[in-house]
């Protein structure tokens, strides 16, 4: 589990096809403590470290990602270079910043348009059908890691604002109109929708 609070930008170092997709990602967290098969949040994706260590680069772990996961998220559009969200599994007793994030990504979501506001930024989103029923004003959504407030929504399409902080420490500084980005929807929210669903 996660809480949708990024704690470091990683960076793509390489890419390797195999069976599944290996990836090696550059980061700060300390190789000693990272277990071989935790789980790390990149870019909201869970992902399991198969290996980790140090290089004259710095520190570093490997993940592989499936077909299945590049299929139904947006990490089939990371190249060497690209900069990712990154956050460790949740320990008992941490800080439950964001909201409960699993890490299972649902879909991905295409930004519409990205405008300032104030000192922070609009961005709205497209969803995909299937989840824009589970997307409400002022409920919580995580994109590419990040947990973020609803502002409103106009069918499949809602809007999130971001403050110069959020900006400053995730990736969002890279995305541009028309990119797509990784959704999970809030978890409490799919439980309501399937009570009510089985209420009826």
């Amino acid at each position: 589990m996660f809480t949708g609070i990024v704690t470091d930008i990683g960076t793509v170092r390489a890419l390797e096809r195999r069976g599944d997709l290996r990836v090696r990602i550059g980061t700060v967290y300390e190789p000693a403590t990272i277990d071989l098969g935790a789980s790390i949040a990149c870019d909201g994706c869970c992902l399991t470290v198969v290996d980790r260590g140090t290089g004259d680069d710095g520190h570093w772990f490997d993940v592989d990602v499936s077909a299945e996961s590049l299929s139904k998220t947006a990490l089939g559009a990371w190249t060497e270079g690209a900069r990712v969200n990154l956050e460790r599994a949740l320990r008992l007793g941490d800080e439950l910043g964001g909201h409960i994030v699993s890490g299972h990504v649902d879909g991905t979501a295409e930004i519409l348009s990205i405008a300032p506001e104030g000192d922070s930024m609009r961005y709205r989103f497209q969803a995909p059908e299937a989840l824009a029923r589970f997307i409400a004003p002022k409920g919580s959504v995580a994109l590419q890691g990040t947990s973020l407030t609803v502002n409103e929504v106009e069918g499949r399409v809602f809007g999130v604002n971001l403050i110069p902080h959020t900006q400053e420490v995730t990736t969002w500084g890279d995305r541009a109109a028309g990119d797509l980005v990784n959704l999970e929807i809030d978890t409490l929210a799919r439980y309501v929708a399937r009570l009510a669903e089985t209420a009826s």
